[in-house]
């Protein structure tokens, strides 16, 4: 389950329309909106836990693991880092339907994923022309 289904499950489940917990949380309804059809994702720690609060449940319960890995990069590497981990993430799912590996296994070969994806940025630097681009 992704971020927009646990958000609107629990939204549903304390009785808050999306005005109402926009309200709470101090985002527009429109946001709210846009978690939920999954257009959007929140920007900042901060707001997924003033979510969590309103919905009482944890961040970690509305981000899962999956998730959680995207906000880090956005975090760490801004909206393009968290764009690429997102694919990234979202291709390498598709090996594991129907596969053998437990919850546990998979997030270890998403873990190493991701930390392979942050070597290669880093690797990427060094051959990066300094001062930007030249014309």
């Amino acid at each position: 389950m992704a971020f927009k289904e646990r958000l609107k499950e629990k939204r549903k489940e304390a009785g808050l329309s999306q005005a109402e917990l926009a309200t709470l949380v101090g985002v527009t309804s429109r946001t709210v909106q846009n978690y939920e059809l999954g257009t959007r994702k929140p920007r900042n720690m901060e707001i997924v836990q003033s979510l969590a609060e309103a919905l009482h449940t944890t961040a970690d319960y509305l981000l899962g693991n999956t998730d959680r890995r995207i906000m880090a990069a956005y975090v760490r590497g801004g909206a393009k880092a968290a764009r690429e981990v997102e694919e990234l993430v979202n291709e390498i799912s598709g090996l594991f339907a129907g596969g053998e590996l437990d919850e546990a296994e998979k997030d270890a070969v998403m873990a190493a994923l991701t930390r392979a994806y942050w070597d290669a940025k880093e690797e990427n630097k060094k051959y990066a022309p300094k001062g930007g681009r030249r014309a």
